[in-house]
């Protein structure tokens, strides 16, 4: 999760815009190549960024939470989105092709471990990945925790979320005919995958917006409107991994691991309205994660542009730049 907004953050006080040192297509195989970039201090602490969706793409706003002069900023997109090809595929591409693309990537900038900082769907990338290799994993900076269970796919797409939006979901559940209505991510799986170009774009966006409308704790019910080719690969990708519950071995999967990363530290950033990410699984996985600290945000809801949001995460990162 986490998307598109034609919006640009009210935030004021994220360090300087910088640019890339270093930006590479990186062969990953399967016939996927991803985008790459390094900003910031060469010889700084090495920090990565797992980005939203899956689908979402990074960002040059997403350098702006570090410290340039301190931190070794690597962005990259995820297998079938941004700049990384082929677009919209979702061919050998599940949550275990990109943990091991994350350690490729590790590896070939030489990196021993690194700070891993996610939100959304990121968070969720970054957990696993911290669970499956804890000694690359000096720390995790987490926002608006997603553990991809059954309870947090329901409260989305079967109209938990929707009871406080009923309008929007109206229009999000309007464009499925009734007796599929049951189950809205098959219901849209057929029509991203269609072979019709015009559909799946049209079915793209309307999944898009639906999340969209509900990032922002100021939303007005409008989720813009996202590109086409962004909106399809967007909802393909996430389409696709909510269709296999991220292909993970089973329900619960990452709280039912957390003693793999018992001895990690961790902060977690939550907004206290987030409707797409409800708080009740951040406030769980901090309970299960000894090192962990929980910062709710009030008045914020799910998206990393939130004012407050935003600016606990660059005193995060500042703090963990002072020492």
């Amino acid at each position: 999760m986490d998307k598109y907004s034609g919006k640009k953050s009210a935030v004021q006080f994220l360090h300087p815009p910088i640019d890339p040192f270093d930006r590479r297509m990186l062969d990953v195989g399967d016939g996927h190549s991803l985008y790459v970039e390094q900003s910031g201090n060469p010889e700084g602490q090495p920090v990565v960024v797992l980005h939203g969706g899956p689908g979402g793409g990074c960002s040059p706003a997403m350098r702006r939470y570090f410290d340039p002069s301190f931190y070794r900023i690597i962005l990259f997109d995820q297998r079938g989105c941004g700049r990384s090809r082929p677009h919209a595929s979702v061919e050998a591409n599940t949550t275990w092709h990109l943990v091991g693309d994350i350690e490729r990537i590790r590896e070939v900038l030489g990196i021993k471990d690194w700070i891993v900082f996610g939100g959304s769907w990121g968070a969720t990338l970054s957990l696993i990945y911290a669970q499956t290799h804890p000694s690359r994993t000096k720390r995790l900076v987490l926002r608006g925790v997603f553990l991809m269970t059954r309870d947090e796919l329901d409260w989305f797409y079967a109209g938990g979320a929707g009871r406080f939006w009923p309008e929007v979901w109206a229009r999000f559940e309007g464009l499925i005919p009734e007796a599929e209505r049951d189950d809205l991510i098959a219901a849209y799986h057929k029509r991203l995958f269609s072979g019709d170009m015009a559909e799946e774009v049209r079915y793209g966006r309307a999944w898009s917006q639906w999340e969209n409308a509900l990032a922002s704790i100021a939303s007005n019910g409008q989720g813009g409107e996202p590109p086409g080719d962004y909106a399809r690969a967007f909802a393909r990708l996430e389409n696709h991994y909510f269709s296999h519950a991220g292909f993970l071995a089973e329900d619960g999967h990452i709280l039912n691991r957390m003693d793999r990363i018992a001895d990690i530290p961790g902060i977690i950033v939550q907004g206290r309205y987030d409707m797409i990410c409800p708080p009740r699984m951040a406030y769980e996985l901090a309970a299960r994660w000894p090192r962990s600290e929980l910062r709710m945000i009030p008045n914020a809801g799910h998206a990393l542009s939130e004012p407050e949001i935003s600016a606990e995460l660059v005193r995060a990162m500042n703090r963990i730049a002072m020492g």
